[in-house]
């Protein structure tokens, strides 16, 4: 189109769109005119405001779609006011007509009007008059459109003016693109949006020397921007990401693993002498093990041990060395054993293990850890040469000699014969065993002594003990209780040592509750046992509550239910500390949140939207830990240092419980794009909306369970000092198991428009201090009128998500509005029980809604009472929708009618509702109140008689 340019000037998310200089034209002019600058600049115009019914029509020539299926059309256009015309008829018009059509054919030289869809009728913000064009001011227009829906290969624009006097100056055609992006080393390419809001996923490709860890994904979105980025690359081994390239490691410098992040300097002894090692070659002489890292220095065999000393006593020799000096930079040193003997006849030396029956070795002769060997069994009047080596885990790598430290010796004269072991009497206790055996002849020489060698069964390679004595019983104290030993003695001669006699097992005794120095152990076992009875339900129960044999709804609040003076101050435990007592937020997060590595996690799917950002699920996979479900909360681009600090709050927060019912939190991640939460996975999401899912299909034992849970966090909760005030069962979350955990740390709220929303600022007539967002129907009456949020106030908001629980989900005071709920409760009106509500249970929900602070029970004691409930199933069966109404209001005040009873209680406005149900006598109404719980809302909703007025 000649005249007006289809624009170039796009900014980075917009791409423009060409069309043909090919223009249909009737009664609109191309003309020159002169800008406020005096530069020359051509326009169409029409105005032919003087003559009625003007259809003149201006049209485009064929624009090509190139993919896109929303385009958007800018238009710069001057436009005379019609008052400013004097004479014009009334059918002069400040307006024209935009219209499109789609077409595969770019010939087209004709196109009905017919045939024409209309986008939007354009109105000019600013009109000019006689006296602007005197001036030579010029005030120009500017509006956009879009079309969507596109299909065809192009389309036709045009523009229809019905009476107006009007000067296209130009029209900018484009559509919009999510540009070229590299996001976690993957390039992604040019895209065009989606038709409306749709998300178009793209699928990226690794930069070069790349691989993917998870396929790198992101979503294209409606406004030209990248959304949710899943998946990564990673470089390869021996390249490092550097300016967002895989770039190679620099000689002397190595990279594994495709999982490290950075190259790293060659370990000790090593050297990489071209680029792009994986790994360093350790330098000659030094050697790796197969098993050993690749970050591990190189290493070599050490020197020999040192300062052998041998103790010969006659047919044995106890051998002990002191460590090499050099273990050649490693730990896993042992040491192995040599032995040779020279007969006497002057013949070549022999291995040991030549000899019939041969020398024994304690622990062992190869592999040892300790520097010690104890030989037993040698020959008389013999010599022996005993050579110990030192070994480690790449000797066997080295091609050099071993190195050894040898030394010899001689047996003497024939030892005592070997002594059988005989139990005489058999004394064992938990910790000690009495052993008692046979002398040897006296023909062989007096006994000086006798050794005793004892070590534990199935670790005799491992550590010996050696006992003397002169008698021939000895008590071994000091043996672990319940363990199997093994026991061997010999004597001692003139002659020297004898060789030792067969082996003997004993086992210590068990551990007995009236052993001395056990209170520790048998504290831990009774504990265990409280434990056990609880899991069992048995009747006695080892705490300061004693409950009655049959619990009786009159005395459920009654019961001596002992908590700590101060709940919340129990000694020895933990105090929440709030993130705002920090100077530095970033500190808190520090302090009580696990940093993870990006590379740990994997996004699967998006499964909704916060206040923040998207919430995913996926996979988290951390060092020496199986793989876990997590749900992953993101921060979106574009925050504030505010909204950063207020989204890390909640898991400066959540970082600082450790409760089974408690939510979580698995980590942050804070040292990358997109920062984000990480928290177990719960299947089920939130209670109410499970409840609502599964309305009717528990038994009343398995809700119970639920409510236990949610008490057993928030007495934890207390007990820390944390008060959490927006307890609900939206913000109460369940497993797969039916686990229920208590969520919803967060430090702000969404204020909604809604005058039904869950949260409020304002209060009737009254402002909330500080302008926070207040629950109004989950909130006690002091935390609403005064701000005074405490555990006692939790305990109100638990009462309703017990109502919450029973009811399956509905919503607490059903449509009242949020002014008429605090009314009612100040008034004195309390929530009725749910249908099929055990009356025990209401009257829980009733004691937590008691108006003062200090008569409400504390969460321990409501956890004692659901667990007494649950091991008492009888005391549930009395419904409090079964019971005949027993409100002093209908029994005490003297009326005798309906009518009257109505008055009474200043609810006469409701005397037609009874009458035109039946209801004519107090009998009716007891009867219907007993046989039929779910009456109409105007009885179900006003059964607390008096207080319920501002409602009903």
């Amino acid at each position: 189109m000649t005249g007006p340019q289809i624009s170039d000037n796009s900014s980075r998310a917009e791409q423009p769109l060409m069309c043909c200089p090919t223009v249909s034209r009737l009664q609109w002019e191309e003309i020159t005119v002169m800008d406020e600058k005096n530069t020359p600049m051509r326009t169409y115009q029409v105005c032919n405001v003087m003559e009625a019914s003007q259809n003149n029509w201006l049209r485009t020539g064929h624009i090509a779609r190139q993919g896109a299926r929303r385009v958007y059309v800018e238009m710069k256009f001057t436009l005379r006011d019609c008052n400013s015309l004097p004479g014009v008829p009334g059918t002069c018009k400040e307006t024209f007509n935009l219209y499109y059509h789609e077409s595969d054919n770019g010939g087209l030289r004709h196109v009905r009007e017919s045939q024409y869809t209309k986008i939007d009728t354009i109105a000019a913000d600013e009109s000019f008059t006689q006296t602007d064009v005197g001036d030579r001011v010029m005030k120009l227009n500017t509006e956009v459109r879009d079309i969507g829906g596109l299909t065809m290969r192009g389309f036709y624009l045009a523009f229809q003016d019905v009476g107006a006097c009007i000067a296209l100056v130009s029209v900018r055609v484009f559509f919009k693109r999510c540009p070229h992006a590299a996001h976690n080393l993957a390039l992604f390419p040019d895209t065009v949006t989606g038709g409306d809001s749709a998300l178009v996923e793209v699928r990226g490709s690794c930069v070069g020397d790349a691989q993917e860890l998870e396929p790198p994904r992101m979503f294209c979105g409606a406004d030209g921007g990248w959304l949710v980025p899943i998946g990564r690359c990673v470089c390869k081994p021996g390249f490092e990401e550097r300016e967002g390239r895989c770039q190679p490691c620099r000689s002397g410098f190595y990279k594994a693993s495709s999982l490290d992040a950075l190259c790293s300097k060659c370990p000790p002894h090593s050297h990489s002498p071209q680029e792009r090692a994986a790994e360093c070659p350790c330098l000659e002489g030094f050697h790796r093990a197969e098993t050993d890292p690749r970050s591990m220095a190189c290493t070599r065999p050490p020197s020999a041990p040192e300062s052998l000393v041998s103790t010969v006593n006659e047919t044995s020799v106890a051998l002990e060395w002191t460590a090499p000096q050099d273990s050649g930079g490693r730990s896993d040193v042992t040491y192995n054993v040599h032995c040779s003997w020279c007969p006497g006849s002057g013949g070549a030396c022999l291995p040991c293990g030549g000899i019939a029956g041969g020398p024994h070795f304690l622990p062992r002769q190869l592999e040892l850890t300790s520097p010690r060997v104890l030989v037993t069994d040698l020959l008389p009047r013999t010599n022996y040469t005993f050579s110990v080596e030192a070994l480690n885990g790449i000797s066997d790598l080295s091609p050099g000699p071993r190195r050894m430290v040898s030394v010899n010796v001689t047996t003497r004269q024939k030892a005592p014969n070997p002594l059988p072991l005989v139990v005489l009497k058999e004394r064992r206790s938990r910790d000690s065993v009495t052993l008692a055996w046979q002398e040897p002849d006296r023909a062989l020489g007096t006994v000086l002594d006798y050794e005793v060698v004892y070590y534990e069964k199935n670790q005799r390679e491992q550590n010996y003990t050696v006992l003397k004595t002169r008698s021939n019983i000895m008590t071994v104290d000091g043996l672990k209780p319940g363990t199997a030993y093994v026991f061997r003695v010999r004597a001692r001669t003139d002659g020297g040592y004898g060789v030792y006699g067969g082996e003997i097992e004993l086992e210590t005794n068990v551990l007995a509750i009236g052993d001395p120095g056990q209170t520790s152990v048998l504290a831990m076992s009774v504990a265990g046992g409280v434990v056990l009875f609880v899991l069992l339900g048995l009747e006695k129960i080892i705490s300061p509550l004693h409950l009655p044999s049959r619990l009786s709804p009159m005395n459920l609040y009654s019961l001596p239910i002992h908590c700590a003076q101060n709940e919340g101050q129990i000694p020895g435990s933990r105090t929440y500390i709030h993130p705002h007592t920090y100077e530095d937020p970033n500190q808190a997060v520090r302090d009580f949140a696990q940093e993870i590595e990006v590379s740990s996690i994997r996004i699967e799917r998006v499964i909704g939207a916060g206040e923040f950002g998207e919430v995913c699920s996926g996979r988290l996979r951390l060092p020496s830990r199986r793989e876990i479900c997590v749900a992953i909360k993101s921060l979106k681009a574009g925050y504030s240092e505010q909204q950063r600090r207020d989204f890390l709050g909640e898991a400066s927060i959540m970082g600082q419980f450790d409760h089974p019912n408690i939510i979580r939190l698995e980590g942050v991640v804070t040292k990358c794009k997109p920062v984000m939460i990480i928290t177990e996975f719960m299947e089920n999401g939130s209670l109410d909306t499970f409840l609502k899912k599964h309305d009717g299909q528990f038994t009343i034992i398995q809700l119970l369970g639920m409510l236990r849970g949610i008490a057993a966090g928030m007495k934890y909760l207390s007990e820390m000092n944390y008060v959490h005030r927006d307890l609900a069962a939206r913000n109460i979350l369940v497993n797969g198991n039916l686990v229920c955990k208590v969520s919803d740390f967060g430090l702000s709220r969404v204020l909604e428009d809604d005058p039904e929303a869950a949260y409020t600022t304002r209060v009737g007539r009254h402002l909330v201090a500080g302008g926070g967002k207040i629950p109004i129907r989950w909130t006690a009456p002091e935390a609403i009128a005064y701000r005074k949020f405490t555990s006692a106030s939790d305990v109100w908001s638990y009462g309703i998500v017990m109502w919450e629980v029973v009811s399956y989900g509905e919503r607490p005071y059903w449509e009242m509005s949020n002014q008429d709920v605090i009314k009612a409760i100040d008034e004195g009106y309390r929530l009725p029980a749910p249908m099929d509500c055990p009356l025990v249970l209401h009257q829980l929900m009733l004691h937590c809604w008691e108006k003062g602070r200090s008569e409400r029970p504390k969460f321990c004691q409501i956890v004692s009472t659901l667990e007494q409930l649950i091991r008492s199933p009888g005391s549930l069966k009395q419904l409090a929708n079964s019971t005949i109404w027993q409100d002093p209001s209908l029994t005490d005040l003297g009326t005798s009618t309906v009518d009257e009873w109505l008055d009474s209680i200043k609810m006469g406005q409701y005397k037609e509702h009874f009458s035109s149900s039946g209801y004519i006598t107090l009998d009716s109404v007891q009867t219907a109140r007993s046989t039929h719980p779910a009456l109409p809302i105007w009885t179900r909703r006003c059964e607390s008689s008096v207080g319920a007025l501002a409602m009903c």
